[in-house]
Parts: structure tokens; sequence; C-alpha cells
């Protein structure tokens, strides 16, 4: 990561990556801004999100916030790593172990990104835009403080 990003926008990503997963089975973001005051996150989608999605979307990643869940890390060897995980938007200079950021049973992902201790930490989430251009669905949002 270029520069130093919010233990809590990070952490937040990460939920939102995973009810992406688990709502619509497709993968997680392949691109993102995650800043303190707003991010954003690039999924490879088919249509636009209807209000209702979104509203659900929000209520996936408050319930996980909501029941404070742990979040561990622990480190596999590159080759454990590679065969359970899509590596890809790991720098090249990741090393021989991966680091492997599990929130609770809800999300496991390699990641080198700081992350709060649990998603109580978090704050409310709440997506503030949604839009589809060229097969690419846009998420834009923001946290308030726990």
């Amino acid at each position: 990561m270029k520069k130093q990003v919010d233990p809590r926008m990070h952490s937040a990503e990460h939920l939102l990556n995973q009810a992406m997963v688990r709502r619509f089975d497709c993968g997680r973001c392949f691109s993102a801004h995650i800043e303190r005051k707003k991010s954003k996150c690039d999924y490879r989608f088919d249509r636009p999100l209807t209000d209702e999605e979104v509203a659900s979307l929000e209520e996936d990643v408050n319930g996980v916030i909501e029941a404070n869940q742990a979040v561990t890390e622990r480190f596999v060897p590159i080759d454990d790593a590679r065969s359970a995980y899509n590596l890809s938007r790991l720098p090249d200079h990741a090393g021989d172990r991966i680091r492997i950021v599990s929130i609770g049973d809800y999300d496991h992902c390699p990641c080198i990104g700081p992350h709060v201790s649990a998603t109580g930490d978090i704050g409310r989430f709440r997506i503030t835009s949604s839009g589809h251009e060229n097969g690419v669905l846009r998420i834009r949002f923001k946290l308030t403080r726990p």
C-alpha cells in the first residue's frame, strides 16, 4: 500500500467485499481507493444495484460490525496461500509468508494493510452512492464513529 490506510475503513472494505461475494457471487473488488473520510470499491459486475440491494449490503456489513467479531491474522507459506486465495492484489515484495486477515468466520483474505482488532471498532457503514458503467460497479461508502 502506497500510504497509510485507515484501519476502520480498510476493515470495512473487507466486509463489503465479502458481502458482495456472498450476495452476488462476484469477485472481490479489483480496485479500491480507501481514505479516512470516504472510500470506493470497483467490482466487475453486469448491472447497477437496486435501492433494495444497496440497503441489503449495508445490513450485511453493519450486522458483522454489530456482532463485534475479532479481527485476527496468521501467516502461511506463499505456496499454501496461492492454492487458497487470489494473491493478485498483493505487492511483489509480499514475501514468502503471506498474512491472512480473518474477520471472525465471515471473511479470510490475504492482506498487508492495517485493521481494527474487532469489528465493533469500525462504526456504522453507509453506502453513499453506487454507479455502473462499462461493466464496472463502483460503490462509495463512509463510516460514522463507533
